[in-house]
């Protein structure tokens, strides 16, 4: 069910976040003056048939956390979702991951075979791929990178009146130690490999499609200051639109290199409150009081409302609410309005909408059923 209406007022009432210290004049709202619902892992396949019985029966409680699936990027951005997240992995030769563990494992059981994972060898060639862990669970609904990119892009295209599409990027790098089998050591990301990720992106969108910190910045002294002291962009200037944000925040020095306060780049890190280059800020756990008080000051937050499965197999929806009534522009969920769990939780906005009024910052111009067009 969605997030009773009732309960969100009281609940954003009892917090005390009604008042907005930094928010837009009232008859125009900024961009981040708006709340969305994002999926996490939103290229995420699922295990295929027969591995998923090599890996209840082996690590049911891993797979457990990994029991779900999205539908294709173009069917949750018509459904409302509004930022979807792509788990990026560097493979500047090609060929990295083009044989995975899994179905030499389905073999060895006597399993019979799942249908192949890449029957047009994408994976063979250079760039960036998307997928959640290497050699165990690299399934995805769109790839490589590029090609979820162009997915994005010509819905958007065909929707010119959408609010903003936050593109969150989770770049992988880490080997993995605890598996019973050899397993790919991804590519290490150096500056010149996320050099590379700018590239990939701006090969697919053109730069007046992009909310960049740069726009974001303009004549302040740093990102941070422009966010705090001047605000976002407006909703109208951000329509149709879309904004990459950095997930890992062990690669913002990287990605800084050469670039302060995000000059020249085309995502904002996920940045500690304060720094040069914070506008976008993750906080997946809450509290509440927390993420409003960061929202307050201006700027953008992603939060959780579920995660590894364990809220939607209870239906405890006590995390959802409180992402809900925090004002985080971005509540990330694995069980969209399209997508509920078989529990019944399911993560929406109420009425079905896209978008809807910062419960936080949106000030009384603000009506939840212009937002999204």
């Amino acid at each position: 069910m969605p997030f009773p209406r009732s309960l969100l007022l009281a609940g954003t009432a009892a917090l005390g976040l009604a008042a907005c210290t930094h928010q837009a004049p009232e008859t125009v709202v900024a961009m981040n003056q708006i709340q969305v619902i994002g999926t996490h892992n939103s290229y995420h396949a699922g295990i295929a048939p027969q591995e998923s019985v090599l890996w209840k029966k082996t690590h049911p409680e891993q797979y457990a956390a990994l029991d779900y699936r999205h539908q294709p990027l173009t069917a949750q951005l018509s459904a409302g979702v509004r930022q979807v997240e792509l788990d990026v992995y560097a493979d500047s030769r090609g060929g990295l991951y083009a044989h995975p563990a899994g179905p030499g494992l389905v073999a060895q059981a006597g399993l019979p075979a799942d249908p192949p994972f890449d029957p047009d060898h994408v994976m063979d060639r250079p760039g960036f791929k998307v997928m959640h862990v290497q050699d165990l669970d690299y399934r995805s609904t769109c790839q490589p990178f590029t090609r979820c990119l162009a997915e994005i892009r010509a819905w958007s295209q065909a929707h010119p009146g959408h609010v903003p599409v936050f593109i969150l990027l989770e770049t992988k790098e880490e080997a993995l130690s605890s598996l019973p089998f050899p397993t790919v050591t991804p590519e290490a990301l150096t500056p010149a490999s996320l050099d590379a990720l700018d590239a990939e992106i701006l090969s697919v969108f053109k730069a007046d499609e992009i909310i960049t910190p740069d726009q974001v910045r303009g004549t302040a002294a740093t990102l941070n200051a422009a966010v705090r002291e001047h605000g976002w962009p407006s909703l109208e200037a951000a329509r149709g639109k879309v904004v990459f944000l950095l997930d890992q925040k062990k690669i913002t020095a990287r990605y800084l290199d050469g670039h302060p306060s995000l000059k020249g780049r085309v995502a904002f890190t996920n940045a500690e409150a304060g720094t040069d280059d914070a506008a976008f800020i993750e906080m997946n756990d809450g509290p509440a009081n927390a993420i409003a008080a960061l929202v307050r000051q201006g700027y953008l937050v992603r939060t959780r409302s579920d995660a590894d499965t364990k809220e939607a197999r209870a239906n405890d929806t006590r995390r959802r609410e409180m992402a809900l009534i925090s004002g985080a522009q971005i509540v990330s969920t694995d069980y969209p309005a399209s997508e509920p769990a078989a529990s019944g939780f399911v993560v929406a906005l109420p009425d079905g909408l896209a978008a809807r009024c910062n419960p936080v910052t949106a000030g009384p111009g603000c009506v939840s059923a212009r937002l999204d067009r």
